[in-house]
């Protein structure tokens, strides 16, 4: 979504009358209780799944997915999801919107309430989904935006449940830059009850209102600057790419603050227990070794494989009381 169509909204005002639809911004619009169950959802719905079981519970249902940002696995899980679930998928990607021609965020979201059952968006800026999210009358979902990626969480938060049998004494291990999908992760943690430590560098921590909203929903993370320390003797270790989508400018930068913060053999030493998680995609040789990825420590295939399962989840839970 263009800057000119997020900041256009603003000249809109006639809102429609009809009740605010239940979105999906951040992992913390569950709650607790939802999200728990969210999970257990996900595991059933995996099982049948994998057991050749139909599930088509959301029969004639459609969702739009628009995308700014290019995808593999938000695409694909989300659309493939909405197939198994009995419902339809329509890819809106970048250029095939008017949204990059100066409409406003309002006015799409009106016309898609009229045509759809939810609206999954993938953003830059996520300051457009919540104008989407202002005047759509059917439930957005984050597929994620700057400041977030909540159904990676949801598939995250999955792996493990998977991995350990739940949550209880569960200690993960974040390494690398507290981006999007750190903060998302560090509320869910908070609110699943899984003990969190983050090793970020100095400057690349998450936000505060991160981390006063992952105290409100249960604790908050340690924040240190030794990726050793955070790893040692940890369940799981996670980590993401250093260098997003956007900030190729930077890379040559934060490839120098990151020195050290690599997930490889001497720092998994640390933790010679311990599963490894990436959200993919990888940057093979900088965040992470290949050696690593490929290990049978890691849960980074289950855990793509997760996000549509979870996701399958999510649409019931806004879509299946209708």
């Amino acid at each position: 979504m263009s800057k000119h169509a997020t900041e256009s909204t603003t000249d809109v005002t006639d809102h429609n009358t009809e009740p605010p639809a239940n979105h999906f911004l951040q992992i913390d619009d569950l709650s607790a209780d939802e999200l728990a169950e969210l999970v257990s959802t996900a595991a059933e719905l995996k099982r049948a799944h994998h057991a050749g079981e139909s599930h088509a519970v959301l029969p004639n249902q459609s969702l739009a997915m628009l995308f700014e940002k290019p995808s593999t696995r938000t695409r694909v899980s989300f659309e493939t999801g909405m197939t198994q679930l009995g419902g339809h998928a329509v890819y809106l990607g970048p250029d095939t919107t008017h949204l990059d021609h100066g409409e406003p965020v309002a006015d799409t979201a009106r016309a898609l309430s009229r045509y759809v059952d939810a609206v999954m968006a993938r953003v830059f800026d996520h300051g457009a989904l919540e104008a989407m999210a202002e005047y759509a009358t059917v439930p957005v979902i984050n597929g994620l935006s700057d400041a977030a990626h909540p159904c990676q969480t949801l598939a995250d938060l999955l792996t493990v449940y998977e991995q350990f049998g739940g949550f209880e004494d569960v200690t993960v291990a974040w390494v690398g830059d507290g981006n999007n999908v750190g903060q998302s992760f560090a509320v869910g943690a908070a609110m699943a009850g899984v003990d969190l430590t983050m090793a970020t560098p100095e400057g690349y921590g998450p936000d505060e209102d991160v981390l006063a909203r992952a105290d409100a929903s249960g604790q908050v993370p340690e924040v240190v600057h030794d990726p050793e320390a955070a790893v040692e003797g940890a369940d799981v270790v996670y980590t993401d790419v250093w260098v997003s989508m956007g900030q190729e400018d930077e890379r040559e930068a934060k490839l120098d603050d990151f020195a050290g913060f690599q997930v490889n053999d001497d720092l998994l030493a640390a933790a010679p227990e311990a599963s490894v998680m990436h959200c993919l995609p990888a940057h093979r040789g900088e965040e992470i070794t290949g050696d690593v990825l490929e290990s049978d420590r890691s849960m980074v295939w289950e855990q793509a494989e997760n996000r549509m399962h979870t996701q399958k989840a999510l649409l019931t839970h806004l879509l299946g009381e209708k």
